[in-house]
């Protein structure tokens, strides 16, 4: 590790983090915003902000300082050749303890719709007791399509918790929650991608006391390019985490909001362009590739029917279909040694999912479309007894 102190603090209560890698274009307006925001906002409390780095090529660590000043600076980067999101973190949460700070707001690099009120939402839950504050954004239905899919209905359906933006990204958490991170156990994808997931997961199934903040709109890169290794890594962590901690969900399960905080309005989100026939290309051609791990991870009657739609190339993946489809997978995930094959083999079935998702809502307006995500996490909630009712069955037997 590497970590640069130029003014040698030793002390904090806020900590705006801000993990990177090549982000050296957009760093810049996200440190001012932050110092902004730390200025208006809380100019009794003692802050830093830390930028932890995958030692960027592209200097990001000089456009961090370049940045404007007013708040004190702390550069922490991987060693050369470490790379990933969760060695950030893992460093950040390291960081959060030696420095003893009582709140960190983390927020992405890449933002271009960050506003000082965004620090401001974020902090003040933390610092009024709460562990955990998630976004809640105006954002495009084809941005974030993981969160929209797989993460948000599962979270949803198995730990009835209504949290919208489990991935989002821009969130805080408190100090004892810092701590608590540290000390669970990092999996290779939590190092990675997978690190958003296991923050949320953590947070809910530990106990911790957790809200979301209306952030408005969220405009940054785009992340389709990285969705590949994203949906191995997240998903995987994901699967890992719920299969290892049934015990919080297996048994009836009550619907709970979380308090709702923040004055952002939701407005327009961001424009997005999407490949409909890019994004059916990639399903057929890992269906053709990881069939036979779905043979061995569906039941019958499930893979049979994708294997027909998939060799007639008519991909229709609604929501029922794929809510069954997610739960046979993660039951699977659990009960066979497929593991890490059984992500791979799932992107197939979840590019099919995005496409009959960009078909079905390709006349429909935002809000349209946001509605359909929602009542699909519903139908995963309705019927979470398929997948509860499996565990209980092979209990009987066992």
């Amino acid at each position: 590790m590497y970590r640069l102190n130029p003014e040698g603090v030793e002390k904090t209560d806020l900590i705006i983090g801000i993990p990177s890698y090549n982000e050296a274009d957009t760093i810049g307006l996200v440190v001012e915003k932050s110092i902004e925001g730390v200025k208006k906002y809380f100019p009794d409390f003692r802050s830093v902000i830390i930028n932890v780095d995958n030692n960027s090529p592209d200097d990001t660590r000089s456009a961090f300082f370049d940045a404007p000043d007013g708040v004190s600076k702390i550069y922490i980067s991987t060693p050369p050749g470490v790379k990933g999101k969760g060695n950030n973190f893992y460093n950040l949460f390291n960081e959060m303890v030696r420095l003893n700070a009582t709140a960190c707001v983390v927020v992405d690099a890449d933002l271009t719709s960050i506003t000082a009120e965004w620090i401001r939402e974020l902090a003040s839950p933390i610092l009024n007791g709460y562990d955990y504050a998630s976004p809640l954004y105006s954002r495009n239905e084809y941005d974030g399509t993981i969160t929209n899919n797989i993460c948000y209905p599962l979270i949803y359906g198995l730990l009835g918790k209504d949290i919208r933006q489990p991935i989002g990204g821009d969130f805080s958490f408190s100090s004892s929650l810092g701590k608590y991170y540290l000390n669970q156990t990092w999996a290779k994808s939590t190092k990675q991608y997978g690190i958003d997931i296991f923050m949320t997961l953590h947070a809910l199934l530990a106990g911790f006391e957790c809200c979301q903040v209306r952030l408005g709109a969220k405009i940054h890169k785009p992340s389709a390019p990285k969705l590949g290794p994203m949906f191995s890594q997240v998903v995987g962590t994901l699967f890992q985490i719920l299969t290892d901690r049934k015990d919080k969900w297996l048994g009836p399960m009550n619907l709970k909001g979380l308090p709702l905080f923040g004055e952002a309005q939701l407005s327009k989100p961001q424009s997005l362009s999407v490949d409909y026939k890019g994004m059916k290309e990639t399903a057929l051609y890992e269906f053709q590739i990881n069939g036979d791990v779905l043979s061995n991870a569906l039941p019958n009657e499930l893979y049979d029917r994708y294997k027909q739609m998939y060799k007639d190339e008519k991909l229709n993946i609604g929501a029922d279909l794929w809510m069954r489809t997610v739960y046979a997978l993660l039951r699977a995930y659990d009960t066979t040694d497929l593991n890490s094959h059984l992500i791979e083999a799932m992107k197939s079935l979840y590019f099919g999912r995005v496409a009959t998702f960009i078909k079905q809502t390709l006349e429909k307006d935002n809000e349209e479309s946001e509605q359909m995500i929602q009542n699909q996490a519903k139908h995963f909630f309705r019927f979470r007894s398929i997948l509860t009712q499996e565990y209980e069955y092979a209990e009987k037997a066992a």
